[in-house]
C-alpha cells in the first residue's frame, strides 16, 4: 500500500490507476462488517434493497426499479404477477401507464443507465424485452440463439461508426436496395421518399400501423432463458446486460447488438420461484449474485467464481453494492440486512504511517 502511495506521489502512477487499485484492494477484502449493523424493520423476508413508494398493485410484486438518471420523469417501474408492467408516478401518486407484451408475470425490471426512457423487463415467459416508455410496444426482444464472442470494440468516431453500421447492415442482409436511385419514387419537388427501417409502409394502399422489431411475429416469441428470467443488471456504462434465469443459467448480453456474448459462468444454484437482485462493481469487473444461502462474486468476462460470501441463515434474495465506500449489502429470508465492508487493516496502516517509522519500545 505505501509503495503505491509513494509511486503516486512521485508521479509514476496515474490518479485513475491509483484509485482503481485502491478500490480493487478494498473489494478483494470484503467481509462481514463487525462495526456496522442494520436493524431490519421487516417481519418477513427482504426481497429488494431500493427506494419504493406505496402503491396498490393488482397482484404480488416481484421487483421495482427507479431510473438512476431520470430528469424529466419520476417513474417507478413495477413487475408483478400480472402480465403488464406498471409505471408509477411519484409526483402524482398514480399509475402513469402500463406496458403490455409479456405472456406471463414480470419478475424483474431494470432501467437503462444510458437513457432515462429505456426500460428492460424479464418475464416468467423467459423473454427479456426492451421498452421506450414514450412509445407503445417494445422495440427489442433478446434471443439466446443470437450470439457473438468477445467484447465490443472501443467506441469510434461518428464517421467511422456510420461506416461500420452500414457494413453490418449489408452483411446481415438488411433491405438496402442495390439500385436505390432506380427504385426511389420522386415527389413533385424532386425529393426521394424516405422509408423508416422500422416501418415498411408501401407508397400505395392502406396505411399500416407502425411495428417495432420486438413486436414482429418472427421475433416476438424469442426467449433469453429456458424458464423465468429472475434477475437483470445493466452495467453502469450501459453497454452490457447480465441476466439470471430459473434454469440456473447466467448470460451476458451486448446491449447494442442484442447478442449473447457466450460468457460461460460457472454452475450455480439460483432460486426459481422468486426474483433476485444482482449487483456489479463500478468498473463492471465483478458481479454479485445471490445463490441460495450465499452470495457469489463472478468475474464478468471469464465467468469464474472470484469469491463466495456466507453469512445468511436462509436464502439470499438481493444485494446492493455501494461504489462510494466499496461496501455490499445483502438481504434474505432470514429478515437480516448484512453489511460487507473492506478490511480495516489497510485503513489503519494508512492512518498510523509506515511500519518502519515505528518501534516496539514502551514507556
Amino acid at each position: 500500500m505505501w509503495r503505491e502511495i509513494r509511486d503516486r506521489e512521485a508521479g509514476k502512477t496515474r490518479p485513475n490507476s491509483f484509485t482503481n487499485r485502491i478500490k480493487s484492494s478494498r473489494i478483494a477484502n470484503l467481509h462481514l462488517s463487525n462495526y456496522k449493523d442494520i436493524v431490519s424493520p421487516h417481519r418477513g423476508s427482504i426481497n429488494s434493497l431500493q427506494v419504493v413508494v406505496n402503491f396498490k398493485m393488482p397482484g404480488k410484486v416481484y421487483r421495482t426499479a427507479m431510473s438512476p438518471l431520470a430528469t424529466s420523469h419520476m417513474l417507478i417501474a413495477a413487475g408483478t404477477e400480472d402480465v403488464q408492467v406498471r409505471l408509477c408516478d411519484i409526483a402524482s401518486g398514480a399509475f402513469a401507464h402500463t406496458l403490455s407484451g409479456h405472456r406471463d408475470g414480470v419478475m424483474t425490471v431494470e432501467w437503462s443507465t444510458s437513457s432515462e426512457f429505456v426500460l428492460i423487463t424479464g418475464g416468467c415467459d423467459g423473454a427479456i424485452r426492451f421498452w421506450d416508455i414514450r412509445r407503445a410496444g417494445c422495440f427489442r426482444v433478446l434471443d439466446q440463439s443470437k450470439s457473438q464472442l468477445g467484447r465490443r470494440p472501443p467506441i469510434l468516431s461518428c464517421s467511422t461508426t456510420n461506416k461500420v453500421s452500414v457494413s453490418k447492415a449489408l452483411s446481415a442482409g438488411q433491405s438496402l436496395s442495390s439500385k436505390p436511385r432506380a427504385q426511389q419514387k420522386k415527389s413533385a419537388g424532386g425529393n426521394g421518399i424516405k422509408q423508416s427501417p422500422l416501418c415498411r409502409t408501401p407508397a400505395k394502399g392502406p396505411v399500416r400501423q407502425r411495428l417495432h422489431p420486438g413486436m414482429l411475429s418472427s421475433q416476438d416469441r424469442a426467449t433469453a432463458h429456458y424458464g423465468a428470467v429472475t434477475g437483470l443488471k445493466i452495467t453502469e456504462d450501459g453497454m452490457y446486460l447480465l441476466s439470471a434465469g430459473s434454469d440456473s443459467r447466467m448470460r451476458l448480453w451486448d446491449v447494442e447488438s442484442g447478442c449473447n456474448t457466450l460468457v460461460n459462468f460457472e454452475t450455480v444454484r439460483l432460486q426459481t420461484s422468486k426474483a433476485i437482485q444482482l449487483a456489479t462493481t463500478q468498473d463492471a469487473s465483478l458481479v454479485f449474485v445471490p445463490c441460495m444461502t450465499a452470495v457469489k462474486a463472478f468475474d464478468l468476462w471469464s465467468g469464474m467464481t472470484f469469491r463466495t460470501f456466507r453469512g445468511h441463515y436462509e436464502y439470499v434474495n438481493c444485494c446492493w453494492f455501494n461504489s462510494q465506500d466499496q461496501e455490499m449489502y445483502t438481504g434474505g429470508n432470514d429478515r437480516q440486512i448484512l453489511v460487507w465492508s473492506p478490511s480495516r487493516l489497510i485503513a489503519n496502516d494508512m492512518d498510523m504511517g509506515p511500519a518502519e517509522d515505528q518501534d516496539n519500545w514502551s514507556d
